[in-house]
Order: structure tokens, then sequence, then C-alpha cells
């Protein structure tokens, strides 16, 4: 009997062998980040949220960083940044600006329309959690990874005999981060657990019992006293050790299983509102996982699986394969390094879900919307302080939420534009004498409605743009609900410009007047204002047809539809400039050496349907042309952009190429080289969380579009993809789409439809057989509402030149009528 106990512990032990020997030697899932070092740098650690809290994970050993952020701890207080000097210096802007005087009208605008006080308060880091461990300077077997399958990081390393493991998520069930630290062998884990905060923020910390507790008040900043009251609480929830206190740090000897909790909150109600109690917040989070933690044996084990089924549910809805080779065995850091010297497609793959993990973890119903860093942020005065840049790196946030299949993260958007369509009302009456509500390029908790940043502050557009992202909802959803909720925001945006517009006495048309082409100085003018700007005109084409068609179906407004349609006829077309390029201005004044980041004017192209290879044949080519002009190298969030712009422009070779400009290892935290930080983090640089969006959206482009009267499945595949899968993906109408594809055709395909109606596709080689139906030849326009194709405005062109078009009239169209809550397969 006593042998065969021997016998029976030899085999358990071996068994912990070969299972750490496994995760030392790193063989992780294709969802998983890994690295054999601890992060050197922010740009190398881990990022976890839940929406509300954030952290950053180091891995370290010795010394374990955990820095800390939660969405509501920004600067400043309630207000709004008017400048109301601009009802009166409109008329002599716009005066100047139609004489050709930019100088004297952009000196104007500054002093005028800009802010002269508050430009917009930063995102503030909630401080940083250390953990110190005694002796733990010589390790072997160091492994840290970031699994994306569970929202979860662990960090494993071992010390002579002895194994420990690190595990911290942060909880979308019990809203508190959690760490759980093991050690292989009894009384192993020995250290302390101590707060601070970057900058010198003025804090207090104090310890009581099993508990560290730091406060402090968000800086003033630009005339703006700091009133957000923070309260960050850390808890030793359960131990096998002794705890002793000092000033401000516990110490945990001779443990060796220990759950610490990090319980986040502050004063904020809304943006109007700061009354709430930030320490009784946080005490409320922290005693209900408290109480769930010490409850059971298998409490953490219990606490760790709600998280990841609450996370999977979102995370699990769409896969993609796009094949995978022995470099998924190498450290993540090494992949994204040798990325464009090789073939790694499985690396595409989980760049692709990595932008879906950030998404799901910084933007969930209740929290605020993902800021220029997602929540991710560890300084006082972070660069552009985090705020919403809303002339396309807000928008770009959102572009995978409703393709990838996580439309209920679209709430915290929407939140935001509803609260902004309140304080921009002010903006428009105080500063414009308008109707409706209107904001400029940028905006913060506050939801300020004036314009910052001196020169870069006369663009009053944002509106357009903002409401466009509510409307595309509705075409996914068929949310009526949805769409007579928002449809008061996209009537708001349209008296604005029912009041803004100007006519422009040399051409008769209406124009948006001051603006700009953001960020870009024209290069006649060496000026960023500007009047009729190409975005602007395809930006109220946008709004005013698509409030036609959310009025029509709702069946309301009448008399609007009639005047907004009037509007529409005199909007400035788009015009093919001297060079075959798109116009960005309203003049023909584009410069083929300018490589600006911002390709504005491309709107039409992408996000928006205005420009299609069918419709408009010389207007695709002329976008092309200007891509091509503008140059692929750029800064990490125009990179992301330029992989959807060239993938609507069917150019899987070209979009792919993007990607791996894209994938590029960065160090650095300045200059102007976008690419990818070793945490897979995008680089501007530095940090932007809107690059990794819009590649996630990106790749979506390139295997399925649905914007251009039909599902187009596999419309800009690299050669280099022969062969791949995807499943969950979704079109506009309700229509959940899985392809399997081989030899670069399409050989499974399954289509769910939500809604019913008409399904169109497109394909450039047939389809399999059909699975008990029949489908017919595609003729004529779709008649499913939700395919229905812009009116497009006759073009004007400059040049002589012409370029041989695209021609899809060699693809496949078939159709089917299909019925709600059914699915439809093509082959085996």
């Amino acid at each position: 009997m006593a042998t065969k106990k021997i016998h029976g512990c030899l085999v358990f032990c071996l068994c912990i062998v070969i299972t750490w020997g496994r995760s030392a030697l790193a063989d992780p899932g294709p969802q998983t980040l890994w690295y054999n070092e601890p992060a050197s740098q922010w740009e190398a650690a881990f990022p976890i949220g839940n929406g509300r809290l954030g952290a950053m994970v180091y891995g370290g050993v010795a010394t374990e960083t955990i820095q800390l952020n939660e969405d509501t701890f920004w600067a400043g207080g309630p207000h709004n940044n008017l400048n109301v000097g601009a009802k009166e210096a409109l008329p002599e802007i716009r005066r100047l600006l139609s004489i050709g005087d930019y100088d004297a009208a952009s000196k104007m605008a500054e002093k005028h329309i800009t802010s002269q006080g508050a430009q917009g308060m930063p995102y503030q880091s909630a401080g940083v959690l250390n953990l110190e461990f005694s002796g733990h300077q010589n390790y072997t077997h160091y492994y840290r990874e970031l699994d994306l399958e569970n929202a979860l990081t662990t960090t494993r390393y071992q010390i002579d005999d002895v194994k420990y493991q690190r595990e911290v998520f942060s909880s979308f069930v019990d809203n508190v981060i959690i760490i759980h630290l093991t050690a292989s062998e009894k009384n192993a884990l020995n250290f302390s657990i101590s707060l601070s905060h970057p900058d010198e923020m003025p804090v207090s910390v104090i310890t009581k019992s099993a508990s560290l507790l730091m406060q402090g008040t968000s800086i003033d900043h630009e005339g703006i006293k700091g009133q957000v009251k923070l309260a960050n609480l850390v808890k030793i929830v359960k131990h096998d050790g002794q705890i002793e206190q000092s000033d401000q740090s516990l110490n945990i000897t001779n443990a060796s299983d220990v759950i610490i909790v990090a319980s986040l909150a502050t004063n904020f109600n809304n943006y109007k509102d700061i009354n709430a109690n930030a320490l009784r917040k946080a005490e409320n989070y922290l005693y209900m996982a408290e109480k769930k933690l010490t409850g059971v044996n298998k409490a953490y084990q219990s606490a760790l699986q709600e998280h990841t089924q609450f996370y999977q549910e979102y995370f699990n809805r769409v896969s993609l394969n796009l094949g995978s080779n022995s470099f998924v065995k190498e450290p993540t850091d090494i992949r994204i390094k040798e990325f464009a010297n090789r073939y790694d497609p499985s690396l595409v793959a989980l760049y692709f879900q990595f932008g879906r993990y950030l998404l799901i973890s910084s933007s969930q119903p209740g929290s605020q919307a993902a800021n220029l860093q997602g929540i991710w942020n560890p300084h006082s005065t972070p660069p552009w302080d985090s705020k919403y840049t809303l002339n396309i790196n807000f928008e770009m946030n959102y572009w995978p939420t409703e393709v990838t299949q996580l439309t209920e993260l679209n709430e915290p958007y929407i939140r935001l534009v509803r609260e902004l369509a309140e304080s921009g009302r002010e903006a428009a009456e105080k500063m414009y004498g308008a109707r409706g509500w209107m904001a400029h390029h940028n905006t913060d908790i506050w939801r300020i409605s004036g314009a910052i940043d001196w020169s870069w502050g006369s663009w009053p557009t944002s509106n357009a743009w903002l409401v466009e992202h509510l409307w595309q909802k509705y075409l996914y959803s068929g949310d009526e609900t949805h769409l007579k909720s928002i449809y008061p925001i996209m009537k708001g945006a349209c008296e604005f410009f029912e009041d803004f517009l100007v006519l422009d006495e040399k051409t008769g048309w209406l124009i948006v007047s001051p603006s700009m082409s953001p960020e870009n100085p024209a290069p006649v003018t060496g000026q960023k204002i500007a009047a009729g700007v190409t975005l602007d005109n395809q930006l109220l084409f946008d709004l005013f047809s698509h409030s036609i068609r959310a009025a029509k179906i709702l069946n309301l407004d009448n008399s609007s539809i009639q005047k907004w349609q009037g509007i529409i006829d005199k909007l400035p077309p788009m015009q093919i400039g001297k060079y075959h390029q798109l116009q960005e201005w309203l003049q023909d004044w584009d410069d083929p050496e300018d490589h600006h980041r911002h390709v504005s004017h491309l709107y039409g192209l992408y996000p928006s349907n205005l420009i299609s290879p069918i419709r408009t044949p010389e207007l695709f080519n002329a976008a092309k042309v200007s891509l091509e002009q503008r140059g692929d190298p750029s800064t990490g969030w125009s990179m992301n952009w330029k992989i959807n712009l060239w993938a609507r422009l069917l150019n899987g070779n070209r979009a792919l190429k993007l990607i791996k400009d894209q994938i590029q290892l960065v160090k650095a935290t300045s200059g102007e080289a976008g690419g990818t930080y070793p945490n897979m983090f995008d680089a501007h640089p530095p940090f932007q969380i809107d690059g990794n969006f819009g590649f996630t959206s990106g790749v979506v482009e390139m295997l399925i579009q649905s914007h251009d009267g039909s599902i187009h499945l596999l419309p800009a595949l690299p050669e280099v993809w022969p062969a791949g899968e995807v499943k969950g993906l979704v079109a506009r109408g309700g229509f959940i789409v899985d392809i399997k594809w081989q030899n670069g055709e399409v050989n499974y395909l399954k289509v769910t439809s939500r809604l019913g109606g008409n399904l169109r596709l497109r394909t450039y080689a047939p389809l399999p057989k059909e699975q008990g139906f029949k489908t017919t030849i595609a003729t004529g326009s779709n008649s499913n509402p939700f395919y229905e194709l812009p009116k497009d405005k006759p073009f004007i062109k400059h040049t002589n030149k012409n370029l041989p078009t695209l021609s899809l009239d060699n693809s496949f169209l078939s159709e089917i009528n299909t019925k709600a809550g059914q699915s439809y397969i093509w082959g085996q």
C-alpha cells in the first residue's frame, strides 16, 4: 500500500513537472500573446480591462508593476469651453475666405473661434500597484502570456525548486481587478504591496488591517479646477501567511496562496454631476468581491470562470483562421519584428482578435467610451490628453463593432454622442447663432463642444460623422427602436447645417465655411482653414440622405425631407483634379507629393459608400490615385485606415502591404514612423488605440463587404491567403456569415438571416452547391431596403486623362429571399 502511495505521488509530481515544463517551453494557443522576459516598458506590458477598470501588467519578477486606470478619472470638472466671440466674427472670417485671404482668416479664427481658455481635459492614470518580492533576482523558466480567449494574463517563473505563478484579470462580473499569486512550496511567498502615483500627483496613502487606500483629486488644468476624487482601495482578501503593516505598505510573509483585490472608483456620476462618494463606491465593489472570493474552497476559480464566461459571450462570436506554422512557437515580439520578412498568417489573425479583445476590454455598456488610448494610460497629462478626437480617431475606435458582432459595445459611443448633442446645442447657439447641435474636432469626459488647438479648431462637422455611425448600427440591426431613439440627434445635426451652410457666390453651392480638411494644411495656402472641403461635402451628403431615409422609415417630418433634399441638391459635388486625383479641397490644390497622415477626402470610399467601382468608376480611380500619391508608410492609425481603403479598392495585395507596414516593431515613443509596439499596441507613435481597431475592421473589409448593393465575399483576398476560414462576421441587413475558402475561392458558405429579406451575394467564382434551396441570378437593384444605394451626384472632372476602370462584369451575382432565423448553406 505504501508503495502505491509513493508511486501515485511520483506520478502526480511528474505531472506537475511536465505541465510546468510545457509552460516554460511555451506552447501557447493561437489566441495568445507570450514573451520570455518581463516588460521593460509600458508598451510591452499586458492590457487588461472590464470597460471601467484597466491595468497594465508588466510581469516583473523581483518587482511587479500593475499600472491602474479608472475610466472616469479625468482632470478638471464640469464645464464647456465656448468662444462666444465666434458669432460676431463669423461673417468677416467667411468674407476673408471668399477673397482668398487665408492667413488673415486663420488668425481671426484662432482668436474668435478657438477657445481662449481650456483646450480639453486629460485622462489620468489612477496610480500604480507595486509588488516587491524578496530574493527573486535569479530566476529561470520565465514565461508570461496574455490569453485572449480568457481575458487573463499569467506570469510564471522558477527560483531554485520553487515555481511561482501570478494571474491577473479585470473582472467583468465583479468590477474589480483580481490578482492571484501562488508558489509550489509552503512559506515561499514573501513580498510587500504599495500604491503610488506618477508625476508626483498629490495623494494620500493609508494602511488598515489587510488593505491599502490611496485617495486623491484630479489635477487642475488650463484654468479648470480638478474636481474628480479618486479612491484606490487594495486589499488582501485571502492568504495563508502573515501580514504586517507599515506606514504605506503591507508585508506578506510565509505564504503560498494569496488573492489581492483592487477596487477603484471616483465621485463621477455623469458629465454634469460629480457628487458621488468615491470611497463608498470602491468599498461596495470590494465588499461584494471579497464576499465571493472567501465564500467556498474554489471561490477564485469560480470568480475567474464567471469573468471568462462573460467575456467569451462577446469574444467567441467571431473566429479567424488564415493558416499557421512554427512561428507561433516564438515570442510575440519576435514575430512582430520578423513579420514583414516572412509568412506568418496566424499573426494577422492574432492581431485581428487583439483588436476585438481591446474593444471588449475598454468599452462596455455603462462605461465611458474608449478614448484615444482605450482606458490605458500611465500619465497625468498623456499625449493629446487621451481625449476623443472626432475627426476620425474616435469613430475609428468603433469600426469593428457591427462587423465583428460587438454591437452592444456601441452603448458608450451612443451615450457620448447623445450627451455631446446636449452640450453642443449651446455651442451651436452661442458660437454660431444656429439651431440644432454641433461640436468641433475634439471632446472629453465633460463633453466640451468648443473649438481647441488653435489653427486646428475651425472644423464644425464632427456631428455629421458621429451620427453616421449611429445610422450604420441601424443598417446592421434593423432595430427601429434604436433608429427612433437616435433620430432627434440626426435631425439636430441637420438643423445646425440648415442654419450654418452659406452660399458660395462663385459656384452657387452651399458650403461649410469656415472649415478644414483635417488636419492637413492646404499646399497652396499653407493654412488649414478652408471652405467647402470634400470631406464636409461627403459627410453632409450622408447626413441629409440618411436623415431623409430615417424620417421616411419612421414616418416623420415630411417638410424636413423636402428641405433636406433641396440642400443635398446644392452641395458641392466630388471633383477629379488635374492629377486625376480626387480633390481634397473645393479648389484643385492637391500636391501629389503631399504625404500627410490624414486622407479625409477618402471618407467617401471608406467608411462611407459614395465611391464605387460599379456606380462611380472614375471617382473610384481618382480615389485610388489620391491614395497612391499619399503613400503607404505613415503614422500607425493612418496605415490602418489605408488597409480599409485598399480593401475597398479591391486590392488585397496592397492591403496586405499596409498590414506589413503596420506590423513592424517599434520601440521608441517618438517620431513619425508608425508600427506596432512589443505588446501589439498600435504606435502612432506614441500609442493610439484607434490603429488597433482600424486593423481589425480592415481585415474584415478584405474578407467581406456589404456596402455596394450586395454581400461581396472575399473581395480583397491577398494571394498569400489561399485558404482559410472565418466565422461570425456580420453584413448589413443582419446577415451572419461563415466562410471557408480554398485556392482563393469559397468552398463553404453559411449565412444566417436575422431579419429575413433578399440576400444578394457577389463572388469572383461560382459558389458551391446550395443545400436544400435554390438561388437565382441577380439582376437590377437589390430589393432589400438595407442595401439601398446612395443617389450619386454627378461629379466634375478637371482633366482629360482617362484611366482604365476596374470591371466586375465577370463576377457572379446570385440571390435568394431569406426568412428570419433561418440559415442557408452552400457546400459541405
